[in-house]
């Protein structure tokens, strides 16, 4: 997250710095006023919500400079055209065409160049922060696969085994005196030049080295315990070695009078456009629908919401009428047959979740939360997941974090890794991150990802 915070505010200033650039060159002045300012904010939220498009701020993706050039000229197209539709329709909004062109020019070359610049610097080995693992069993193997598989930020320099523990991990990777107890621990995280000790035991009492663990705090070490460390790391929670201690004493799930407030009235707002925008296109919706297949247009489905309360949720149909006959009720698969053709359609833009906004005018639903389930697979899930049932104390979502993280969810494997993105989210929830699913929505709307 902070990541991708660093670069669009890198990418906003230096598309205002490119304007003013465009402004010295063109005009060899820049004497700035009320209207240019203006100008320069459309510019800056142009530029940005087409290099989002172009996934230029997806951490999880390293781009070789071939692919980010391409990807900045596309961006700089999609902004260009973006950005002449905007002048063609408010006039005054208008730059000259000169600097409208060399600010254009000049972002891209910044882009590049800012990008490239902090590529390379987050993958630079000086910079990588050094992790001892505290712990050798399936958790310390599973923190020590984490580092190894993601990005170069983190150097994985070792394990330490403790008694009791198991030994997972290959046993060149063991450091320490190998006693069992934590003894010459801070020796080791010296001589390893350790930045971070995460601690992943399986089982901690009995024995936890607390002194040892303590004399590395006071040396400086940043000690964290596993299941913060993988949320720092993946943007989702490790569920099933958190205890309930973890989410008592974490910071997050803070659900505040003024929060609630003004995620109702964002909710309120967006789903009263949202419907005014589909109304005219209802009966043309309507139509394809009826002419693909028999049945009625809109789907209604008992759905469980906050605090568990059961509702009646809204689609337009992309099934069968028949669908779950003889099968009750069945997740989808993929190629799912029971699917319409204009159905398919329709679920891979997300235009059959569009009459949800209904439900979110009524305050069953909110535009950004965890996505609603059905109850009979809520029932199944709580036997089998711990704390599925927490993802049911905000209300759920038209979309979510989940949704732009992972794909479509149709086994209980998919319903784990969808809970640990969803109590992300219950912890974290922001208006900065209901900005950022947004527009990651837009991104899935426009290229249909996911979908089944």
């Amino acid at each position: 997250m902070n990541t991708l915070l660093l670069l669009i505010a890198g990418d906003a200033l230096l598309s205002l710095f490119a304007v003013y650039v465009g402004f010295l060159v063109r005009l060899s002045s820049a004497t700035i006023n009320m209207t240019d300012v203006k100008r320069f904010v459309v510019f800056m939220l142009v530029t940005v919500f087409s290099s989002f498009l172009l996934e230029l701020y997806n951490h999880n993706k390293e781009l070789g400079k071939k692919e980010l050039f391409l990807r900045i000229m596309i961006a700089l197209l999609i902004s260009f055209l973006l950005l002449t539709s905007i002048y063609y329709m408010i006039y005054f909004e208008m730059f000259g065409r000169g600097v409208f062109a060399l600010s254009i020019v000049f972002f891209g070359i910044f882009q590049f160049l800012w990008h490239a610049g902090h590529e390379a610097v987050m993958n630079s080995s000086a910079l990588a922060r050094g992790v001892l693992i505290l712990g050798t069993g399936p958790l310390a193997k599973k923190i020590g696969n984490l580092i190894l598989s993601t990005n170069h930020q983190h150097i994985l320099k070792g394990y330490v085994n403790l008694t009791g523990e198991s030994l997972q991990v290959p046993a060149e990777f063991v450091v320490g005196n190998g006693n069992g107890n934590g003894n010459g621990l801070v020796q080791a995280v010296r001589e390893k030049k350790i930045h971070k000790l995460v601690v992943s035991l399986s089982e901690r009492r009995g024995t936890f080295p607390l002194q040892d663990v303590l004399n590395c705090k006071f040396c400086g070490i940043e000690v964290v315990d596993a299941p913060t460390f993988y949320e720092e790391m993946t943007g989702k929670l490790l569920i099933e070695n958190t205890t309930p201690s973890w989410f008592i004493f974490s910071n997050g799930f803070k659900v505040t009078a003024t929060r609630r407030f003004y995620k109702r009235g964002i909710d309120i707002f967006c789903s009263l456009v949202g419907l005014i925008v589909m109304i005219p296109f209802l009966p043309l919706v309507a139509l394809i629908i009826k002419m693909d297949s028999r049945g009625p247009v809109f789907f209604l489905q008992e759905r469980v919401g906050e605090m568990e309360k059961k509702f009646t949720l809204y689609k337009f149909r992309t099934m069968r009428q028949d669908a779950e006959k003889g099968t009750g009720a069945v997740w989808a698969q993929k190629n799912d047959p029971r699917i319409t053709l204009v159905g398919r359609f329709l679920r891979k833009t997300r235009i059959d979740e569009l009459p949800q906004l209904f439900n979110v005018l009524k305050g069953e639903m909110s535009f950004i939360g965890p996505r609603p389930e059905r109850s009979e697979f809520v029932n199944e899930l709580k036997k089998i997941i711990p704390y599925y049932s927490e993802r049911h104390f905000v209300k759920p979502g038209v979309t979510g974090w989940a949704q732009i993280r992972y794909p479509y969810g149709a086994s209980v494997e998919d319903a784990i890794e969808k809970l640990r993105y969803d109590l992300y989210y219950i912890k974290n929830v922001s208006l900065l991150l209901d900005m950022l699913i947004t527009i990651e929505t837009m991104k899935v709307m426009l290229f249909g990802r996911g979908a089944r």
